[in-house]
């Protein structure tokens, strides 16, 4: 009797890897959920205060318009907004728009053909299950609730500048005997 041999339905990893297209995605829409909503957002702006490595961005950005996250608009006065308010883009749809549906292991693929044990697995519902409450939290997560006014580059200095003075004032009080 043969043992059948386990099938790979895909190339993603077993487990679902968040990877630096998603993380500059959703920098790049929480930035956009900052600014006013008629404001179209140059894209070297995003890319300056979000930290984003140019290639990246335009490719993520033309995917985003895509998935119908955001719209743009090209000339000199050019750039990016969102195609709809920020309330309602989760962090799941970002993902989704870029890596494909929300999938924890191959072998919770619905039609099962991604693993020839699926139906005697053991560990099928604890996957599924994650998978479940991962996808339940990343969609109750909205850009408009993690959105940054500043940029992370901005952010990042005025926090630095804010330790630099209190650093500075308590190293200005002389301890006094």
């Amino acid at each position: 009797m043969d043992t059948p041999t386990p099938q790979r339905a895909t190339e993603r990893s077993s487990l679902m890897n968040i990877g630096r297209r998603v993380d500059y995605a959703v920098r790049a829409l929480t930035y956009l959920a900052a600014q006013a909503q008629d404001r179209v957002v140059p894209r070297r702006e995003i890319q300056t205060q979000q930290d984003i490595p140019a290639h990246f961005l335009s490719k993520i950005m033309k995917q985003l318009a895509g998935g119908g996250l955001v719209e743009s608009s090209m000339g000199a006065r050019g750039g990016f907004r969102l195609k709809k308010p920020a309330s309602e883009i989760s962090v799941r749809a970002v993902y989704e728009c870029l890596e494909g549906p929300l999938l924890l292991m191959e072998c919770l693929v619905e039609d099962g053909k991604a693993c020839c044990y699926h139906r005697i697995c053991n560990q099928i519902s604890v996957w599924g299950e994650a998978q479940r409450l991962l996808g339940s939290y990343l969609g109750g997560v909205s850009i408009g609730q993690i959105a940054h006014k500043l940029g992370l580059r901005e952010e990042l200095a005025h926090q630095e500048q804010a330790r630099y003075r209190e650093d500075a004032r308590y190293q200005s009080v002389e301890p006094s005997l």
